[in-house]
């Protein structure tokens, strides 16, 4: 049970409160409850994998876990809990809610625990007479060994009552909406596993004729579940995780004469048989069960095909007729109306109930769909309904072992008060979509047309008759995809320049604002004692510690500060040298620097200073010293000013009187300084911890901090991580940094990679190797397993500031460079990232105003992207040399996630662009605001064209801003005025070029259809 138990305890008392509301109700109490006083909930040693009793479904409908060797006695009154010391730590914060609930630990005094159970005795005996209980729950262990005796002595005092149908009226079958939630996440996943693996596998096997067991067929089936990658293409559910995917029953495949439609049999020895063939699967999704299983037809003859339409037709009704506040006797009483009118002589292969109720029990006995069952349904009630013929006669067998056969068809559904609905529709099971033919393909092939509706089927029937059915596809899906994707894609653009004028109204100025401008101060020395003492030789002192400079000027030691002097240099001349100081000043040109204000800006200044001496070495000396310490001094000035945005955060508080969750054998990144050894993390009340493992150095990250919790699986990677981004940057080291990454290496570290030490022992081949390749996926599924588990722990501790975990969509990822090398990025829910390689890059889409397509033209392999943010004032993001291929799949993700997106031939200069929308924002956007982006709008007159070259780029300009982004500088004034000019001058040579690249390939084109036609002649 470990650290993982965190219960919500809201859940908790809403579904206690609801369960004693019905309890005390006077309209429902003594029906529903039988006139207990009090049931008894025991629990013993654990259930198996996968299959819960009514007592642990109890307990897990109640406390979302399963607590083994734990008594619940519950009365009108309240919940007194009975379990082990460990246990009730995850108990105890349940009390103070609206319903009483007491906890009492058991110890090693024996004495103390026998009072424990009086006490929960006498609460049954002043309760009433009547106790309810699970007798057919079959339970074991000490601990209920022990709980019989001493209930043994009041057993004659009261009156025992069978709880198991209170408990699933009043609790298990009525679910609420985030049970309904999971058990329709389970049941699609079901038949995405029937209709999108099981059916292809199938019909390959058959195709090719290959030869394989009915159970090895249902092994390969039930190996799926750990495909994460398969379960998402499924689209599931947007919060659907397929790490908490269980097999609730395990795959069966029937062929070849031997069947069994309660599916309670394990899959035969028998080879995959054609003819009838039937397949039962249910998966479980966070304790939810469900279950599927269709019946596939394989050359059938008349009997089976007009035998399995009126199976068909029996399920049909059942759906049809199941409805709130119907009997479940009504239900199976019209299936059983059509089969005495249709075929009476099949009622007795018809089985004698049509389903059960599932949900935390994946078959609910007390609720039967059957001709004697006197409960009701109810909305929000999910039932397994299947519907079938057992031991059916074969007048036309395929071989000796097909004298029988048997047909079923099993869906999970919700009872509404309107239409049922069918949470496993996505595995058709019309007769279309079931039926394959091989023999006499040609004849047979129109009566297996598969129905508008019926994808599945039709994707079988590719799979079979692949040459076929592939030249059917339809060439203008693309088209028609595209076209939407360009509508969809102007409401968002003139969604977004709408509001551009709503949020930025008339008068908005430069969103720059007007910074004012203050003199800088710098003092050296404060009195004439600070001086070094060698001033007094007059000689240039370059002194370190104050940042000066001190001259010797007119016989007296004068000092300068470093920030007053912009250089230093020495010029050797025969046997002299001068050494040439030169200061800042107004009107010098130096960029940025030259705003920089004066207290009298019309005084006269000194702009250098020359000494000449023959000590050549000592002017060099002293020219260095300068340098350097201009050096140190820019260097500690862009220090602090990137430690502005540092926030201090809060201390971190520690869990007390429990140890805190935690993983080991992690490693950060950035990694602190010292040797690479592995540490731990830790969660805590309000943040994380993670102690190094050699120093026990200690990196803290508070919740309040935490803008994105992501976590990267190890498929495809070489590393697990759980990445968490900062909303303010923190210290690790010596490092400023906003992500901070845990990670661990997910290659098996006791074999080198070449395998030479496994092969130097053992010469198995082929075996060993497969042997270490599922060894290998095994471990990457647990490592994936623990670290998703911890980040959704660090999400609910942390779920006070809104913290959930989001997980990058690696089949929409592409290649591109965001930094210096191409990487793998990848989309999430929130964001845009890439975790695997520093430096991180981490984009949240709900930032973004808008993105930019470049050098979108035909004959380039490679395109770039451009992220502008809604902050204006916030430098574009540039992804650059994504490949052409990507494009589309690019496009469409942008336009799904709600984002404008525009598309251009040519790279654009952002800085400049971007100057002119902060400097007056209103009249951007009251003049078109991003629609010149459009390359499409470029065409269409010379105004466009003329207002689009103003931010393009030439090839200089390109690679000079490249070189500035890799040095991370800033765009300097100056600079970006000369940017823009020169790319004006390099667009207009460029437009000349264009026109000529155009009617050189308009040229090419007719000469083409020359030679086209030419051709054409020849062959006549």
């Amino acid at each position: 049970m470990g650290d993982e138990i965190t219960i919500d305890k809201q859940a908790f008392h809403d579904r206690l409160s609801s369960f004693i509301s019905q309890w005390t109700d006077k309209r429902s109490g003594d029906t529903v409850f039988g006139g207990v006083g009090s049931i008894v909930v025991l629990v013993g040693k654990a259930t198996d994998q996968g299959t819960y009793n009514k007592s642990a479904a109890f307990q897990l409908w109640l406390l979302g876990y399963e607590f083994p060797a734990t008594l619940m006695v519950m009365t009108p009154a309240g919940l007194t809990i009975v379990t082990t010391k460990k246990k009730a730590a995850y108990l105890e914060p349940l009390k103070g809610g609206k319903t009483p609930v007491e906890v009492l630990v058991r110890g090693k005094d024996q004495a103390e625990n026998a009072k424990q159970f009086e006490k929960c005795l006498d609460i049954i005996k002043n309760a009433g007479k009547k106790v309810g209980v699970l007798p057919k729950d079959v339970q074991s262990g000490p601990f209920v060994e022990e709980w019989k005796r001493a209930y043994g002595d009041i057993s004659k005092d009261v009156e025992e009552v069978d709880a198991a149908v209170t408990i699933s009226t009043a609790a298990l079958s009525v679910k609420d909406e985030k049970e309904l939630r999971q058990i329709r996440d389970a049941a699609r996943a079901s038949s995405g596993v029937m209709a999108n693996y099981f059916l292809d596998e199938m019909s390959a096997i058959l195709d090719e004729d290959k030869k394989i067991t009915n159970k090895a067929l249902a092994e390969k089936v039930s190996n799926k579940i750990d495909d994460a990658k398969f379960f998402q293409k499924l689209k599931v559910s947007s919060s659907f995780d397929a790490m908490n995917l269980d097999w609730s029953t395990m795959p069966t495949v029937q062929s070849g004469g031997q069947y069994d439609i309660k599916f309670a049999t394990e899959p035969t020895d028998s080879n995959l048989h054609p003819g009838v063939i039937i397949c039962a699967l249910g998966l479980r999704y966070q304790s939810y069960s469900s279950m599927i299983a269709r019946t596939y037809l394989v050359d059938p003859n008349k009997s089976q095909g007009s035998n399995y339409k009126l199976l068909l037709q029996i399920h049909e009704t059942v759906l049809r007729t199941i409805k709130d506040g119907v009997a479940a006797k009504e239900v199976y009483n019209k299936a059983l109306g059509v089969l005495r009118a249709k075929k009476p002589e099949l009622e007795k292969h018809f089985p004698k109930n049509v389903g059960y109720g599932i949900g935390i029990e994946s078959r609910d006995g007390t609720l039967i769909i059957s001709g004697k069952s006197n409960r009701t349904l109810k909305d929000g009630m999910t039932l397994m309904i299947t519907t079938g013929f057992s031991d059916l006669p074969n007048p036309d067998p395929q071989d000796k072992k097909s004298n029988t056969y048997a047909l079923a068809i099993t869906d999970t559904v919700r009872v509404t008060t309107g239409e049922t609905a069918v949470f496993t529709k996505d595995a058709p099971s019309d007769p279309e979509s079931v039926s394959f033919f091989f023999k006499d393909d040609e004849e047979a092939a129109p009566k297996a047309k598969p129905k508008k509706d019926a994808k599945v089927g039709a994707v079988a029937q590719s799979n079979i008759t692949k040459t076929r059915l592939r030249t059917d596809r339809s060439t203008n899906q693309d088209a028609e995809k595209d076209k939407q994707r360009r509508e969809h894609q102007k409401e968002l653009h003139q969604k977004k320049q709408q509001q551009g004028l709503e949020r930025y109204g008339e008068g908005t100025g430069n969103l720059n604002g007007v910074e004012e401008k203050k003199f800088k101060r710098f003092e050296s020395y404060k009195r004439d004692n600070q001086f070094p003492s060698r001033v007094k030789d007059l000689m240039i002192v370059v002194d370190a510690k104050a940042a000066t400079v001190v001259l010797p000027i007119m016989g007296r030691p004068v000092p300068f500060h470093i920030n007053t002097i912009k250089n230093a240099s020495h010029t050797p001349e025969g046997d002299v040298t001068s050494l040439r100081i030169n200061f800042l000043s107004p009107g010098q040109g130096v960029g940025r620097k030259d705003d920089q204000p004066f207290e009298d800006p019309t005084a006269h200044f000194v702009r250098s200073l020359t000494f000449r001496s023959k000590d050549v070495d000592r002017i060099d000396e002293i020219t260095r010293q300068i340098t350097d310490l201009k050096k140190e001094v820019v260097r500690r000035e862009q220090e602090k000013k990137q430690m502005e945005d540092v926030v201090e955060q809060d201390k971190l508080v520690t869990v007390k009187n429990r140890n805190p969750l935690r993983l080991d054998m992690i490693f950060l990144r950035p990694a602190l300084d010292g040797k690479r050894v592995p540490g731990e993390v830790q969660i805590h009340q309000n943040g994380l911890r993670y102690v190094h493992g050699s120093g026990g150095a200690q990196v803290d990250i508070l919740f309040s901090n935490v803008k994105h919790l992501f976590f990267q699986p190890c498929q495809h990677e070489m590393i697990v991580i759980i990445h968490v981004h900062l909303i303010n940057p923190i210290m690790i080291g010596k490092k400023k940094t906003k992500d901070v990454q845990f990670v661990r290496e997910a290659t098996n570290e006791q074999f080198d990679e070449t395998g030479a030490r496994k092969r130097k022992h053992r010469f198995g081949g082929d075996e060993d190797e497969f042997e270490a390749e599922q060894e290998e996926r095994r471990r990457r599924v647990q490592l994936d397993k623990e670290f998703k588990n911890f980040a959704e722990k660090i999400a609910d501790a942390g779920r006070n500031e809104g913290l959930s975990v989001d997980i990058p969509f690696r089949e929409l990822g592409f290649n591109g460079v965001p930094s210096r090398s191409s990487v793998t990025i990848q989309p999430t829910t929130d964001c845009l990232v890439q975790l695997t390689e520093p430096p991180f890059l981490v984009i949240t889409l709900a930032d973004i105003e808008i993105v930019h397509l470049e050098r979108v033209q035909f004959g380039l392999k490679n395109f770039d992207m451009v992220l502008v943010f809604k902050d204006f004032n916030r430098p574009p993001a540039h992804i650059n040399t994504i490949p052409v291929d990507s494009l589309d799949a690019v496009k469409d993700w942008l336009d799904s996630v709600e984002i404008p997106f525009s598309e251009g031939p040519l790279n654009l200069n952002w800085a400049t662009i971007m100057k002119t929308v902060t400097s007056d924002p209103h009249a951007f956007f009251a003049d078109g605001g991003w629609s010149f982006l459009d390359a499409e709008s470029s065409d269409e007159g010379e105004e466009s064209e003329d207002e689009e070259s103003a931010f393009e780029m030439s090839e200089s300009e390109l690679a000079e801003s490249e070189s500035e982004s890799e040095d991370e500088s800033e765009f300097d004034e100056n600079a970006s005025e000369e940017a823009s000019g020169s790319g004006s001058e390099s667009e207009e040579e460029g437009e000349d070029w264009d026109e000529l690249e155009k009617k050189a390939k308009k040229k090419d084109r007719e000469s083409g259809l020359d030679d086209e036609e030419k051709g054409k002649k020849r062959k006549r």
